[in-house]
């Protein structure tokens, strides 16, 4: 069934002067001018075909018509906060599901989110792989970390240290160590493995030297466990999310611990 066009600012600048029977006051509530609400009503008025409001020499008066429709205006304004109230309740929850590449999880992403969890006891968190691929429609996501040269097609923001580094020990053996999604190397790879962390482990024990993302090394680099042999710049990892995921304010709250 096709529904009528319903004049919903007018109608709410109908229920305020009901109320204060006063063009003026009306106005204040809805930080208006009188003119303005006079121009909501007239509109209204050519709307309907009915005149709502008659000046007597006791000011502002409701007509017949103007009567008849307010109560059921009034349910209806009721039902419309009832039905915000139920669409915002689901961000009133502090569970947040994120996917991210098991090693960018276990290295970077499971420790900060250890460091935010303490800021609220109520905050919980679902941890989901990305590696074969991100579909915020059937995971139910509100965040993902992409390791690309941009954040793609949903809103997002670049981590603070994007590129590449090439890490290994002192003294350590000189062989490439190769993962999916490495630069290619100058030699070929002595020892390839499933993804950059174990990449990043081998070499830390000392079996080649591993190109991987810089933001997933730095750890490893800032308790000595590897050295930084060389760089070379390429993609950074993004917070990405849908608009409307991105719009929620748990899910801006997490960005900013995480990106800060």
């Amino acid at each position: 069934m096709k529904r009528t066009h319903l004049p919903l600012n007018g109608l709410r600048v109908l229920d305020a002067a009901a109320r204060h029977l006063s063009f003026t006051r009306a106005a204040d509530e809805l930080a208006v001018t009188p003119a303005a609400v006079g121009q909501q009503i007239r509109a209204l008025e050519d709307t309907l075909g009915v005149v709502l409001f008659r000046r007597t020499t006791r000011g502002l008066e409701l007509t017949q018509e103007g009567e008849a429709g307010l109560e059921a205006l009034r349910r209806g304004f009721l039902q419309f906060e009832e039905a915000v109230r139920a669409m915002q309740a689901g961000q009133s929850s502090k569970t947040l599901t994120i996917a991210a590449p098991r090693d960018m999880t276990g290295r970077w992403l499971a420790p900060r989110l250890a460091d935010y969890a303490r800021t609220d006891p109520e905050l919980r968190f679902v941890l989901l792989s990305s590696d074969d691929g991100l579909d915020f429609t059937e995971a139910n996501l509100d965040l993902a970390i992409r390791f690309a040269e941009d954040k793609g097609e949903h809103e997002g923001v670049a981590l603070l240290e994007g590129g590449f580094a090439l890490v290994g020990v002192e003294g350590g053996g000189e062989a490439a160590i190769g993962w999916p999604g490495a630069p290619p190397q100058a030699s070929e790879p002595l020892l390839s493995v499933a993804d950059a962390g174990l990449a990043l482990e081998a070499a830390a024990a000392g079996f080649g030297r591993a190109l991987v993302p810089a933001l997933l090394a730095a750890g490893d680099v800032a308790a000595g466990r590897v050295a930084v042999f060389a760089r070379e710049p390429g993609p950074h990892y993004w917070l990405v999310a849908p608009l409307p995921q991105w719009r929620q304010k748990k899910v801006r709250a997490l960005v900013a611990a995480l990106a800060g």
